[in-house]
């Protein structure tokens, strides 16, 4: 979602860093550039200007002239900042559903995914918070809605309401409402219906449903590709309706990614979960200091080492993240994350989050890259020998051959492996020199 203000920012910052002292001319048009790229990221106009004028007065005096590596000092200003804007109030993620059964009411615009997106949290809210859901559909418009909703809660193993023909919006969650306190249910989730655009007939059905309910969380759901149009659509129903959090979708696509930097600073409100995906597993607690770290090229470490503790031993996990520190990366390590890349859904998903692949994205698509290359590149790591697999260096010509035949595979898919190797080895390596990879 970041890769363009990231590429712009990256170029921003490798100059910045080159420099070994830094004037106030430097750092009001490094800040200039900054700007610009906010504005192109589709960040509204307040927000880049306060911005860039919050970082300039931290940037500028002793904070970087006395600094051993300036450039960096203002990275991390940068950094700092982008935090404090996407930040929201409370833990990221927490929702309040005390006092069962605590409804949680779905708003938002047709085409935003609301719908697939109720089924998301809810499986992240059985599975995670080991919660008894119920989702019941509102939408009474849009054709086959209720049954879209009751086909993704057989997916997940989530119940939902009984659809019964001619009941109006408020009917069906007063309905829901009952079946939720007799059935013991700890959550019910309601999915009201969108429209193309906001209008007063939305408004009203949406107050109506809130006013019968009284929800404990009004989740507004956007698509974050809609830029300032997010933005707006969020303080419109704030406004109307008092909305208690965001969750941005499609923040996996190639948008700029202006709305998650303006949402909150614009509406006051969190962002509190990101969809990053067709399946419904893919949403995301909206963690800042990720985002920021992401939109500034340093790669989602954090959240690979999650998903690796959510699928392997936590020991495992540590033991990676060790090498990892070290700058230590050997093919028993890529086969380790060659494997995770199959567990956690290919190789797509994985690659955004390790360091520095985001970049190699577009290269992978072009050379044909797919998750059953994830399967041939673990046989080829498996023909080699224990001592290859610690010290790739040693694969030769001969060896190649003798690997490759005893893969199935040709030479040219082992020289493809080792490339691909190099490159995540010498990101590992930057990382862990820079420090970046803390343990927790």
């Amino acid at each position: 979602m970041f890769e363009n203000l990231s590429e712009r920012l990256s170029g921003v910052f490798d100059r910045l860093t080159k420099q070994g002292a830094l004037s106030e001319d430097d750092v009001k048009t490094a800040l200039r550039e900054v700007r610009v790229a906010l504005l192109e990221a589709d960040v509204s106009l307040p927000v880049a200007r306060d911005f860039v004028k919050a970082v300039q007065e931290k940037a500028t005096g002793q904070s970087v002239t006395r600094s051993i590596t300036p450039g960096q000092q203002v990275v991390k200003i940068v950094h700092d900042e982008l935090i404090g804007v996407l930040r929201g109030i409370g833990e990221p993620g927490a929702l309040k559903i005390d006092n069962a059964p605590a409804p949680i009411l779905m708003v938002g615009l047709q085409g935003g995914g609301k719908t697939t997106t109720t089924a998301k949290l809810a499986k992240r809210l059985k599975e995670r918070d080991g919660k008894k859901i119920l989702m019941a559909s509102l939408d009474v418009n849009r054709p086959a809605a209720m049954e879209q909703l009751q086909i993704l809660g057989r997916q997940i193993g989530v119940d939902t309401l009984p659809i019964v023909k001619g009941e109006n919006p408020v009917q069906i969650a007063k309905r829901a409402k009952t079946q939720a306190a007799l059935g013991g249910y700890d959550v019910y989730m309601l999915d009201t219906a969108g429209r193309l655009s906001i209008d007063e007939e939305l408004m009203e059905q949406v107050k109506a449903v809130r006013d019968a309910t009284n929800p404990r969380e009004t989740l507004l759901v956007v698509d974050g590709l809609t830029g300032q149009d997010a933005v707006i659509t969020a303080q419109n129903f704030d406004d109307r309706i008092g909305i208690t959090g965001v969750v941005l979708t499609r923040m996996d696509g190639d948008g700029r990614g202006g709305a998650a930097l303006s949402m909150r600073a614009v509406t006051g409100k969190p962002i509190k979960f990101v969809g990053l995906g067709e399946k419904l597993d893919a949403l995301e607690t909206f963690e800042p200091e990720r985002i920021a770290g992401r939109i500034l090229g340093m790669g989602d470490i954090v959240a690979l080492v999650e998903k690796a503790q959510q699928t392997i031993e936590a020991e495992q996990a540590e033991r990676m993240m060790r090498r990892f520190q070290k700058g230590q990366f050997n093919m028993n390590d890529l086969r380790m994350q060659l494997e995770q890349m199959i567990k956690m859904g290919g190789m797509e998903g994985m690659m955004s989050m390790m360091p520095g692949m985001g970049k190699m994205s577009k290269q992978m698509d072009s050379a044909g890259m797919d998750d059953r290359v994830l399967s041939q590149q673990i046989a080829l790591i498996n023909s080699m020998t224990k001592k290859e697999r610690a010290n790739p260096a040693l694969l030769q010509a001969s060896r190649k051959k003798r690997i490759a035949k005893g893969s199935g595979m040709q030479v040219s898919d082992l020289n493809k492996l080792l490339k691909m190797h190099r490159q995540m080895a010498d990101m590992m390596k930057k990382m862990g020199k820079g420090g970046m990879l803390k343990m927790p």
